[in-house]
């Protein structure tokens, strides 16, 4: 197996390797254990240096904080530093937790902080080809293949790769605390300025004191709920601060590897040809199980983003301005040019005198006239629709290009094909809305709300139906062909439901009509089983006049896009998806999006989801199923003439689909990339790859570097042959599903489930606004992926990232050993192969069987815990067993720097889980006997410690 994958999330174990000292605890006077941790972290930071050197500086900050507070006896417990086992006993048990919490987010800032210093370092001394998956390499793998400038110019044109941020509940810390530790991370980076002297230095540790002592005096988790805006607040960070500050800086980097990889300079002078990146987002318009947002919310939210977005713009403009201040007289301008100042000045009356002799300034102020927006005396901005503002983005585009020309035409082309082009790439992805909007609702949700409404409107025909036992399906589709609404007034709906269902249509139609399109993404049908519950987002837009009459008939002008979660539904997705593009409406619909967007061919989007799959079959089925889908969906758009864009909904953890992003491009089936894919970021894994500008620029290249070769690379070579695969995985697939089914559907697994782990306190937090389940059921079925996994997670049993596995490969191994020679040969050389082990190889490093132990102590009933606990244990051994068989050698030697870091935390997150267990016994037992005001205290402290766990992991769902 090749090291690269080392970039996966980090994951822990508490296995200690020998240490090639003896230990003297009778000097020291402290335990073993005490005296692993601080050698452990010595050894560390010799072996690995720098930073582990900055986390020391940290602690020693930390440390020097706590004393200055008068808390000593704190300041002796800092994990690392000390040799002192934490005493959660005494009444400083809440002020601990909150210490090892930020204790872990300082190891996770100066590991980010080196993982950047070290790519620097690479990529100055080897050339950028040396780090893999970004541009300098991307482009110097296809230069050394032949691929010509040309072929390479041609894929950036039809390439477009697009983040989701979603506020899916897996992060665990407030807004407030997360915006400190980004100061926090710029101050380190501030530190790697070699020009400072000793006393700027002193200047920049003592920035670093007061953010810790705001950090420890800042409660960390959640006491109620988050709010919508508050969610809202957080995205909105990465889509008016980060994201356009990165965009340049991703554009440089192309460049840079563009000349440095030799191909010519003069082919990528504009960004006209580069790839494009844009971007997503589900706050406010993820309503899926989640009844908080409503029609209103979305609304609230278009206007948000619209008006970060002209911020940003007068930003821009403004800035242009400045750089515009050129003398010339008339004769230095196009006969174009003049027509248009004249135009603007007509239609503005601007109430500023022309400055004859800086037209071009002067343009600019005009520009700004025309933003549909009004500028206060404080330096505040409000949306103001005027009768001759920009409606569109694409206008103002217009007339900036005119612009361009004319300074081309003068003489200033260094300013036109930069300063102004960069200022039209801002618009061309962030336009007056930052981000697209996509609206997400379940399908069940969607079908009881259309029964409702046609029962309310046309209650004859309904009954007729159900008298000619003729189908729902049959009903839609004699409706699709027809324009008109089952009940025209929507206050007269029957429930808040249908009302709901409708309403929001009524929300998207009013701001298309008044703006554009834009601003919004897709239209996506969670839990889709058929066509029908596609053909319904039809019927509820036409009820809310939302659909379009086009010279192609009636239109919805969103994409309606299926997710299939289920592995049940991934096994139907290609019959469902071949029905509905067979359907007339819906080729109406794809060339009427593909007009819109101007695709070169019909798109449909297809999401899939990795979460809801991994939990309904265990690692392997999911991983196998999800392929396999991909490939067999590929074929369907082939059919019919239509480019599948997927959208993958992944999330943080390895149950949910998460790895290095450029592995899990590589992973994908070749003939399913065609330079077009979706992919959600959620939760902590925004803040882990977004937070800070150089660590987001460096991700996205990843994504856009990755998604431009494995394009080229699947148009250029020989496909490659998928029956090896088809032949172990389908084995593999339903063996390991067989497995993970007995447990789950074990008598006794839901009785340990709610005892062995801590799922009822992540289900009483409040990290998330969205409820934890999404119909309110207490079965499994309905629970959610993320609070399954998170729980999992915090117990350390990761079971759904590697049961099954070990007894379908000895099986295998036993029964078929030619197929098992096979998997071993494709381990070292397929690349879906080695993702998918690999991700089993670092889960099992997270899982640990004297925690896990520790936390079936918690079951009441012994039978319980021994049913299930035996099983966990049995299957784990084996799949350790079959993995090192499989993989010839421990993960220690394999990934030294992985293995060093997780030991690290390993030793300090021991105490933590027996705190948390201990808590959660206290906590269980204060609910049955009633009392009330002591288990409320308790859970708070169960919630420090889950936040403080998840610090240590990097993730919680």
């Amino acid at each position: 197996m090749n090291s690269e994958p080392d970039a996966f999330c980090l994951v822990y174990d508490i296995e200690l390797p020998a240490l090639e000292f003896v230990i003297d605890t009778e000097s020291t006077n402290c335990t073993i254990a005490e005296y692993y941790m601080t050698s452990r972290f010595t050894e560390i930071k010799e072996l690995l240096g720098k930073p582990y050197m900055d986390l020391e500086f940290l602690l020693e900050c930390l440390v020097s904080v706590l004393e200055e507070n008068n808390e000593e006896e704190l300041a002796s417990q800092v994990p690392w530093l000390s040799a002192t086992t934490p005493d959660f006993t005494g009444e400083n048990k809440h002020k601990l937790l909150r210490l090892y919490s930020i204790a872990f987010q300082l190891l996770n800032v100066s590991e980010v902080n080196g993982a950047v210093q070290s790519r620097r370092r690479k990529s100055d001394r080897d050339g950028l080809e040396s780090v893999n998956g970004l541009w300098g390499r991307v482009l110097f793998d296809l230069k050394k293949m032949g691929v010509p400038a040309d072929k390479v110019m041609e894929q950036f044109r039809h390439t477009d790769v697009e983040p989701v941020l979603t506020a899916h509940p897996t992060e665990a810390k407030r807004p407030v605390v997360l915006s400190l530790y980004r100061q926090l991370y710029l101050l380190m980076v501030k530190r790697e300025n070699t020009m400072y002297n000793r006393f700027e230095q002193q200047e920049v540790k003592h920035d670093i004191k007061r953010i810790l002592h705001k950090l420890w005096f800042i409660g960390e988790i959640f006491i109620e709920k988050p709010a919508l805006e508050s969610e809202l607040e957080n995205v909105l960070h990465y889509f008016y601060k980060v994201f356009p500050e990165v965009l340049p800086l991703l554009d440089y980097r192309l460049v840079q590897a563009w000349n440095e990889a030799g191909y010519d300079p003069d082919l990528l002078e504009g960004t006209e040809q580069f790839p494009s990146v844009t971007f997503g987002n589900w706050v406010g318009g993820d309503r899926d199980g989640h009844p908080l947002v409503t029609a209103a919310v979305t609304t609230f939210t278009l206007k948000a983003f619209r008006l970060h977005a002209m911020k940003l713009v007068l930003a821009r403009l403004d800035d242009l301005s400045d750089k515009l201040s050129i003398y010339c007289e008339s004769d230095c301008l196009t006969p174009e040019f003049n027509q248009r100042l004249e135009e603007l000045e007509s239609e503005l009356s601007p109430g500023f005198f022309s400055d004859q002799y800086e037209p071009y300034r002067y343009f600019i102020r005009l520009l700004k006239l025309k933003l549909p927006v009004a500028e206060q005396q404080g330096g505040g901005v409000d949306l103001v629709d005027k009768p001759y503002s920009y409606r569109q983005s694409d206008e103002l585009i217009s007339d900036l290009n005119l612009l361009k020309s004319t300074l081309i035409r003068f003489g200033a082309s260094s300013l036109a094909h930069y300063d102004i082009q960069k200022v039209i790439r801002h618009l061309e992805i962030f336009g007056f809305h930052l981000a697209r909007l996509d609206i997400r609702q379940n399908s069940q949700y969607f079908e009881e709300a259309l029964k409702e409404i046609i029962k309310s409107g046309d209650p004859e025909h309904y009954q007729q139906q159900l008298e000619e036992n003729s189908s729902l399906e049959s009903l839609i589709r004699e409706e699709l062909e027809l324009n008109r609404p089952f009940n025209a007034r929507t206050e007269f709906l029957p429930s808040d439901q249908s009302r709901e269902a409708v309403e929001i249509f009524h929300s998207l139609r009013r701001h298309t009509r008044r703006y554009s399109e834009r601003a919004l993404g897709s239209l996506i049908v969670s839990m889709t089983r058929s066509a029908s519950d596609l053909f319904t987002v039809f019927l509820l837009s036409r009820e809310a006049g939302f659909s379009k009459m086009t010279r192609r008939g009636l239109v919805c002008p969103l994409p309606v896009v299926p997710l299939f979660e289920t592995i049940a539904d991934l096994k139907e997705s290609p019959a469902i998806l071949d029905e509905f593009l067979s359907h007339d409406v819906t080729r109406k619909n794809l060339e009427y999006v593909q007009e819109k967007r101007n695709w070169t061919t019909p798109v449909q989007d297809v999401m899939i989801g990795y979460s809801d799959s991994n939990k309904d079959g265990g690692i392997l089925a999911s991983t196998w199923h999800l392929y396999d889908a991909q490939l067999k969906l590929a074929e369907v758009g082939k059919k019919h003439g239509v480019d599948i864009r997927f959208f993958h909904g992944k999330g943080g953890t390895i149950s949910r689909g998460a790895g290095p992003t450029h592995w899990f491009l590589k992973s994908l089936p070749h003939s399913t990339m065609n330079g077009l894919i979706r992919v959600t970021e959620q939760g902590e894994t925004i803040e882990r790859k977004y937070a800070n500008k150089v660590n987001a620029a460096y991700n996205l290249e990843l994504l856009l570097a990755g998604t431009v070769f494995q394009t080229i690379v699947y148009q250029t070579e020989q496909p490659e042959s998928e029956s090896p695969r088809q032949i172990l995985f389908s084995y593999m697939a339903e063996e390991s599903y067989k497995a993970f089914k007995q447990l789950t559907q074990h008598p006794s697994f839901i009785r340990f489930y709610e005892q062995a782990t801590p799922i009822d306190v992540i289900e009483s937090s409040k990290i998330g606004s969205r409820p934890s389940r999404r119909r309110g059921k207490r079965s499994l079925e309905d629970l959610r992926a993320i609070p399954w996994v998170f729980s999992w997670t915090q117990s350390r049993m990761h079971i759904s990232s590697w049961y099954g596995v070990g007894s379908t490969l000895i099986k295998m191994k036993s029964e078929d050993s030619q197929k098992y020679s096979l998997l071993k040969g494709l381990a070292k050389a397929d690349d879906f192969v080695r993702y998918v082990l690999t991700n089993v190889d670092t889960s099992l490093a997270a899982t640990d069987e004297e925690i896990m132990t520790m936390y079936a102590g918690l079951v009441e009933d012994q039978k319980v815990k021994e049913d299930i606990l035996g099983l966990l244990q049995k299957e784990l051994s084996l799949t350790r067993e079959m993995m090192l068989d499989l993989l010839g050698s421990p993960i220690s030697q394999r990934r030294i720097n992985h293995h060093l870091s997780t030991r690290l935390r390993a030793e300090a997150l021991l105490p933590l889980h027996q705190e948390q267990v201990k808590l959660l016994k206290k906590w269980r037992e204060e609910q049955k006997q009633g009392d009330n005001s002591r288990a409320e205290q308790t859970l708070n402290d169960l919630l420090r410690s889950v936040n403080a766990i998840a610090s240590a992991m990097g993730t919680t769902g």
